[in-house]
């Protein structure tokens, strides 16, 4: 019995690391999540509707998911390996959605308000650590 399971529990094991070879590791999906990751910058422009003109903002990034620096406001989000990215902000009863784009350390996209009340656009510039 012993050698008629030797060669199918060989068998799997193949089959097993070569399935493990042709998929990315976790560590890898881990990286490709944190290829954004960092404290950014963000400068909303409203180019229609009767909202303040420009509003700037600190968030920060982790393991792909957007966040609030400051508890003013509400903000939520995710970034995806390839840099697409989509958000919601909530702050005194109003709330507004935008997507857009990372690459490299930089930004850029559109947002609106939920009632379309004002949109415009938006950019991004990633903070780096000065050392």
């Amino acid at each position: 019995m012993k050698n008629f399971l030797r060669p199918i529990f060989a068998a799997a094991f193949v089959a097993i690391m070569t399935a493990g070879a042709s998929t990315p590791s976790d560590a890898a999906r881990r990286r490709a999540l944190n290829t954004y990751d960092g404290e950014w910058s963000v400068v909303i422009y409203t180019l229609h509707g009767d909202c303040d003109r420009s509003l700037r903002y600190s968030v920060r990034i982790v393991n792909g998911q957007v966040a609030a620096n400051d508890q003013s406001y509400q903000l939520y989000g995710a970034v995806k390996p390839d840099g697409n990215i989509r958000v919601t902000v909530a702050e005194g009863g109003r709330w507004a959605s935008g997507f857009g784009r990372l690459s490299g350390n930089q930004g850029r996209g559109q947002w609106r308000t939920a009632t379309d009340e004002c949109a415009g656009q938006w950019t991004a510039v990633r903070r780096i650590e000065q050392y």
